[in-house]
């Protein structure tokens, strides 16, 4: 797809959004009962289920560290949820790759010293497919561990950002993506003192761009900041209101 195609003469991308738009966001707490944390999360048609144990005893005890929790990452993607329509195996690069860039990330924002000699497992399930998986993942996975009651340091917010001609673009879909015109910019924050948990490219971009573009993407993480929170307190006053029951 080309450049032209992209973006049209109005400004309008190919999913009607403009350029510095985010995708709809939906998302809720406590959707699982048997996990200790867990979160459905839905950026435009991408959609993501996390679930998260511990911290509890690790498997291998032999590995576990004296001195903080270890914190285990699964990411599996549903055979329905692209149009490739196969299973991947538990080896697949993509899926190890997605998992080890979340476990990086969530390894400095967790507080693992006040869990020594334990394991805190997040296991990510993708349920349809349509651009910034790693974003969605890690925002699903936020508001899991919060759910959990997990201590963190601060929320992780992450979203994407490319750039087409001379424009940035925001929360780029699978089209965009997928399109070897755009580069692609993944970049994780913690809100609240502004430092960065992930930064993430996939394809080449003129350093002239880049601050441009990574404005940009914080601006999406503090709104995506925003909608995490407002999931937290929905989740909270439920819970209170069935302990009053």
């Amino acid at each position: 797809m080309s450049r032209q195609e992209l973006i049209s003469p109005e400004g309008l991308r190919v999913d009607g959004r403009r350029a510095n738009e985010l995708r709809r966001i939906s998302c809720r707490a406590s959707v699982l009962n048997s996990a200790d944390g867990s979160a459905y999360y839905e950026q435009g048609n991408t959609k993501v289920l996390v679930a998260v144990y511990g911290p509890r005893e690790p498997r291998n005890r032999s590995l576990a560290q004296q001195d903080h929790a270890t914190i285990n990452v699964e990411f599996n993607i549903a055979p329905f949820s692209t149009s490739e329509r196969r299973k991947r195996s538990k080896g697949d690069k993509r899926l190890l790759e997605i998992s080890s860039f979340v476990k990086q990330t969530f390894e400095g924002a967790i507080q693992t010293a006040i869990y020594p000699r334990s394991q805190i497992d997040i296991y990510i399930h993708l349920l349809q497919h349509d651009g910034g998986t790693l974003e969605t993942c890690i925002n699903a996975a936020t508001l899991a561990l919060v759910d959990a009651g997990i201590s963190m340091m601060d929320y992780v917010c992450a979203c994407t950002a490319g750039f087409i001609d001379e424009t940035p673009i925001l929360d780029l879909n699978f089209v965009e993506e997928s399109s070897i015109e755009v580069p692609n910019l993944t970049v994780a924050i913690m809100p609240r003192n502004g430092n960065i948990a992930l930064l993430q490219m996939e394809s080449k971009l003129h350093s002239s761009k880049l601050e441009d573009v990574m404005e940009l993407a914080v601006e999406g993480c503090k709104h995506i900041h925003r909608k995490l929170d407002q999931a937290v307190l929905v989740a909270a006053k439920d819970l209170a209101d069935k302990l009053s029951n």
